[in-house]
């Protein structure tokens, strides 16, 4: 996946003196004795990070983190005091006003926590509003823009105006506003946040849907939980104007940077969180199938790891099926002393493999009852490693453990 957004030691001060203040950050000052010397904010320090093509990355912290100040800087609505931000490998912090207007109305759409509706404009007008701002003609801006509205649902509503829809009906055709100019990076700050509980769900499912059908960058900020790790890709975790960590809802469940990230995710129902894969082992005894490897060749193998189960696979790693000392011996009984027998009749009928993409929640029943551990392949079917019921429990229990 290649790097769509770049952002590279971005700092942003507000005062007066920015340059005084961050001489004081490069002596290591602290922000809030920074604010105490100079009456200066440092609302973002020292940020680095890379959002890669059709991903969605979340920006989440508590208030007062920075986190809307930096997705303001992501398309200049504000200026950085330091640091540079690339867009397809263009600083736009070196962009002149007419390039930066031509990047907003083209490249970058942003969704905001108001659905700033004009209310004498129909949902139609409203969702051309950029369109028409950039100059497209009127015939091509009226159907891109019920294109977008039929995205997301409301084609039906295209004459309505904004006070016969609903809150989450609004926040839809503010989607559908950004999404007209077909923009390479949706910036979304809080956008679902002033919703109730259901509604902002159905809009976390909207927009999970809408990437599915077509993948685009988003830079998501939030400052729930739930939402980012429901949504989120990967997850930047801001601290006082800093990045403190980034990574997939998994590693950072796995290996918080600092008790402020440990915080967030105390309680996390991880079960909710990882996915099959995340937490296979691949030290399960395996047998590979190819020609000489016969039933008694691989009881000898689990009888010399002391073992009482195997995975088979292929040369390929392609999965096909488990064996047990039992099932081994079993095959053993029906075969005259010479024949060696073939290793797929002694596959246990009720052992069934999971995809690695399936959540534990999904599986936690099939682990739980079965007297083997499961194993997990990937897209193609290759063996990826195996859940034991010991297994599952050590991850279930890996949220108590961080939050002794």
């Amino acid at each position: 996946m290649s790097t769509k957004l770049s952002v590279e030691h971005v700092y942003k001060v507000f005062g007066a003196n920015p340059r005084r203040a961050l001489e004081r950050v490069e002596r290591g000052e602290g922000k809030d004795e920074i604010f105490a010397a100079t009456g200066m904010t440092v609302g973002v320090s020292d940020a680095s990070f890379e959002v890669r093509e059709g991903e969605i990355f979340v920006v989440m912290g508590l208030s007062g983190s920075g986190k809307s100040t930096l997705v303001r800087m992501l398309n200049r609505l504000i200026d950085p005091s330091a640091g540079a931000i690339y867009i397809d490998g263009k600083d736009i912090t070196k962009m002149t006003r007419r390039q930066l207007i031509d990047l907003r109305r083209h490249e970058i759409s942003m969704v905001f926590q108001s659905f700033a509706l004009m209310p004498h404009q129909t949902v139609l007008e409203n969702t051309a509003f950029g369109l028409t701002v950039a100059g497209v003609d009127s015939d091509e801006g009226r159907e891109k823009a019920l294109a977008a509205l039929d995205a997301v649902g409301l084609k039906a509503n295209a004459q309505s105006y904004p006070d016969e829809l609903s809150g989450g009906m609004k926040q839809r055709v503010g989607l559908a506003r950004a999404l007209a100019v077909n923009p390479g990076i949706l910036l979304m700050d809080e956008a679902f946040s002033a919703l109730d509980p259901l509604i902002r769900t159905e809009m976390q499912d909207e927009l999970l849907r809408l990437q599915s059908e077509q993948a685009r960058t988003v830079v998501f900020i939030t400052h729930d939980l739930d939402e980012a790790m429901r949504v989120g890709d990967r997850i930047a975790i801001m601290q006082a104007g800093e990045v403190v960590q980034v990574g997939t809802p998994e590693q950072i469940v796995r290996s918080p940077a600092n008790d402020y990230v440990r915080s967030f995710f105390r309680g996390v129902d991880v079960s909710h969180v990882f996915t099959a894969a995340d937490v296979a082992r691949r030290d399960q005894v395996t047998v590979i199938e190819r020609a000489g490897v016969s039933i008694r060749a691989a009881l000898a193998r689990l009888e010399e790891h002391d073992q009482p189960a195997a995975v088979v696979h292929d040369r390929a790693r392609l999965y096909q099926g488990v064996v047990t000392v039992d099932s081994l011996l079993a095959c053993l009984k029906t075969l005259g002393r010479k024949d060696e027998g073939h290793i797929e009749d002694a596959f246990v009928a009720n052992v069934r493999p999971v995809a690695g993409d399936t959540p534990l929640t999904e599986l936690m029943t099939q682990v739980a009852e079965s007297d083997w551990p499961v194993p997990v392949v990937d897209a193609q079917g290759r063996y990826a490693g195996a859940i034991s019921r010991a297994t599952l429990l050590h991850t279930l229990n890996r949220t108590e453990q961080g939050a002794a």
